[in-house]
């Protein structure tokens, strides 16, 4: 399991620097102004995971998913409902790790 940073996105614009997903899953920082950005340059979909910790009474709130379609990309917003008791982290997982990469951005 690899630990994400975020990469701070300046008015004048970032090119960000992109990580292969890890197989054993991904943990990344959350926040209000920060987004997983997703790119999938496999010939399949693949689905991305972010386990949600919280309960709702006694009802496990379900985790959060999201397609990524073959040779497609995704923003998913990293709030604070992901965050790992734990780690203070969003944990992440994915389907299939083949040809994916990630960043963690810090919108201004």
């Amino acid at each position: 399991m690899a630990i994400l940073s975020a990469q701070r996105l300046p008015l004048s614009g970032l090119q960000p620097t992109y990580a292969n997903a890890a197989g054993g899953g991904d943990q990344a920082p959350v926040g209000d102004k920060l987004v997983l950005h997703v790119r999938n340059g496999d010939a399949a979909s693949k689905t991305v995971t972010l386990a949600t910790p919280g309960t709702v009474g006694d009802l496990a709130v379900a985790d959060a998913q999201q397609v990524i379609p073959a040779s497609g990309s995704a923003f998913i917003p990293l709030k604070s409902t992901y965050r790992d008791p734990m780690t203070g982290r969003a944990s992440i997982t994915y389907s299939a790790v083949t040809s994916v990469t990630v960043a963690v951005l810090q919108l201004p």
